[in-house]
């Protein structure tokens, strides 16, 4: 049977125009990438309500921080790399420090953007958003779960950035299934080791789970599409039930989802970790599909990593 494939910032664009249709405070504005992000959705249906502001993404976030102030919900979207990157300080000091309702997109996040290289390849954004007080950082599994989180973080005051990626990934989530910023989806049940993973490689992670099953080891599949908050219950009873976590995401291993569960975890219940991701290198130019197998983003590297953690219990 074969698996529907769609990019997440498909789900982006269709929760856009679903906003659009109910919330008329929504604002969008993109920096010269709107086909590509899938804000050019919403500009088709709601012209009005669209600003495109060019190569120039300071200026987007500052715009997007004078709505916020106006009472307005502005949606400042452009690729992952550019907007944490070029755009941090003014994230940082004009939106954050304020606490302004602004929401970030950062499309083309991870290995998808492979065959443009280390430059358009933004694998420190979690990091750099993480890090910032009053932020909330999503990166969803597919591109149902894409849809739901930019509908969500409308719901919600305060900073919110949420990663897209560029290629067509697996949908694997169900429109029915339940969806809530800050609340953990436990996706497979399981006592030995739980992998906790965030963003489509979780589709990786669930056919780890079958792979393990296999071989006797029963892993427990969590989405933790919301990085920060963190869903600190989940976590912690993971830790205590199968006494083993792997942390994986298509990002810096430093800073990330795999250092905010080991954070929680030595405060409150140590156990071993493996955390999986880029160790602290740039990428080669490549498809996603050849930089996932060098880099180890593969369910086989999954279960490796599943065999190392439960060698060291």
């Amino acid at each position: 049977m074969s698996i529907k494939m769609l990019p997440t910032r498909d789900g982006y664009g269709n929760g856009l125009v679903e906003l659009g249709a109910t919330n008329p405070d929504v604002i969008v504005l993109d920096a010269d990438l709107a086909k590509s992000t899938r804000s050019d959705w919403f500009a088709n249906k709601y012209p009005d309500r669209f600003f495109d502001i060019g190569i120039a993404e300071q200026d987007m976030v500052g715009t997007a921080a004078g709505l916020a102030l106006g009472g307005k919900i502005p949606f400042a979207t452009t690729y992952a790399v550019f907007v944490a990157g070029r755009a941090w300080d003014q994230i940082r000091t004009t939106v954050c420090y304020s606490d302004l309702n602004v929401k970030i997109a950062g499309a083309h996040g991870g290995i998808s953007a492979g065959g443009d290289g280390a430059t358009h390849q933004s694998l420190e954004d979690i990091a750099l958003m993480r890090v910032l007080p009053n932020m909330h950082v999503i990166v969803p599994c597919d591109a149902i779960e894409a849809k739901k989180a930019t509908i969500a973080v409308a719901g919600i005051h305060g900073p919110c950035y949420l990663r897209f990626a560029r290629e067509a990934t697996p949908v694997f989530t169900a429109e029915e299934d339940f969806f809530a910023i800050g609340k953990a989806n436990v996706l497979q049940n399981g006592s030995d080791v739980a992998v906790i993973a965030c963003g489509p490689v979780v589709y990786e992670a669930l056919l780890a789970h079958d792979q393990l099953k296999e071989m006797g080891i029963s892993a427990r599949i969590i989405n933790m599409h919301t990085v920060k908050p963190l869903d600190e219950e989940v976590v912690l009873a993971a830790a205590q039930e199968t006494g083993a976590i792997v942390t994986i995401e298509e990002a810096q291993v430093y800073g990330g989802l795999g250092g905010a569960v080991a954070e929680l975890l030595v405060k409150n219940k140590p156990v071993p970790v493996e955390m999986m991701g880029v160790m602290d290198t740039f990428l080669e130019c490549g498809t996603p599909e050849e930089l996932a197998v060098k880099y180890g983003f593969t369910a086989k590297d999954i279960v490796a990593a599943v065999k190392r953690v439960l060698a060291r219990k």
